[in-house]
């Protein structure tokens, strides 16, 4: 069948557009995460993947990699960096060597409770935006995980019971804490935190209810001190080149739903927090608070690691610890 010159040019250029939509709806963004497929975390990631599919007609697909599957935690900011992946979530203590001011989150007592902590966050935030844009990153948003607790196989009525413990350490805060109370850091990211307590290559740690849950750490060690020492978050960056290359449509949807996400982050944390407590409960654990004697030396040590902090942070952290306070 033969087509006429004019028929075949309009076909073509119905190809040429077709290919071109195809090819615009083929935009596709990785974004890496440390923690697994059921943590609160991952799933705000994956609703707000799913939200920026739909409001851009399918033009930016957002790939969730969980788990330390395409990246391990230590490694997702510097990928973000250099356009390995264009967005990734970071627990933002674990960049503290970096800068002082992604650690304020994890300093023991500063910041107890979930309005606390947002209120912190609120300090932290323009700093933090700051440090990042000088990178070529875009800072969107950041989720607290729940109030920090201390997980161990022994009674501890004290700091002093701490002494020797093999003590998982996973930011520059909590081996701080080690070597404070004479426990033995053993640098520890989450995608092997399971395996790390079934080994015995930890015996103790601080960390949440959810992580708790997420490394079925009743399989390993039997009590969790609820002692809400403080609440660390986890954010998400954008590489800033990749988030230019959107158009002004695309760039405002990302921005606007992931506002919504983290807000609707928040308030998960906020109800997995006492859910989680649950679960390990309904699986044997002992979870208690500390002894008054425990907890005023713990406050004394989050006393110690506020002083060391405002001296690493200088005017930033001085700053952000006063906005706080207002």
């Amino acid at each position: 069948m033969k087509f006429k010159p004019a028929v075949l040019a309009a076909a073509l250029a119905f190809g040429a557009g077709t290919f071109a939509s195809v090819a615009q709806a083929q935009t596709k963004w990785d974004l890496p995460t440390g923690y697994p497929l059921n943590n609160p975390h991952t799933v705000t990631l994956q609703l707000l993947a799913k939200d920026v599919e739909r409001a851009t007609a399918g033009k930016l697909m957002i790939t969730v990699h969980p788990n330390g599957s395409l990246f391990k935690a230590p490694e997702i900011k510097r990928a973000v960096q250099s356009g390995q992946a264009q967005l990734g979530e970071v627990l933002m203590s674990l960049l503290e060597n970096e800068n002082a001011v992604y650690g304020v989150d994890s300093i023991p007592f500063l910041a107890t409770g979930f309005d606390a902590a947002y209120k912190l966050w609120r300090a932290q935030r323009p700093v933090a935006e700051r440090i990042l844009a000088r990178q070529g990153l875009k800072l969107v948003y950041a989720v607290a995980w729940p109030p920090q607790g201390i997980y161990a196989k022994k009674t501890l009525a004290s700091t002093a019971d701490m002494k020797g413990l093999k003590w998982r350490a996973y930011n520059k805060g909590t081996s701080r804490i080690a070597e404070l109370v004479g426990a033995n850091p053993v640098t520890v990211q989450a995608a092997d935190l399971a395996q790390s307590l079934a080994t015995g290559v930890v015996d103790s740690m601080m960390t949440s209810g959810a992580t708790g849950v997420d490394s079925k750490v009743w399989e390993s060690l039997n009590r969790f001190y609820n002692v809400e020492a403080w609440l660390p978050k986890n954010m998400l960056i954008i590489n800033q080149k990749a988030f230019d290359a959107l158009g002004k449509d695309d760039q405002a949807a990302v921005l606007r739903l992931a506002g919504e996400a983290e807000l609707k982050g928040w308030e998960r944390m906020r109800a997995y927090t006492s859910e989680s407590l649950e679960v390990l409960k309904r699986n044997k654990m002992i979870v208690e608070s500390p002894n008054p004697k425990f907890k005023g030396e713990l406050a004394k040590i989050g006393d110690t690691l506020l002083k060391e902090w405002l001296e690493r942070a200088g005017d930033d952290g001085k700053a952000i610890v006063a906005a706080m306070k207002k």
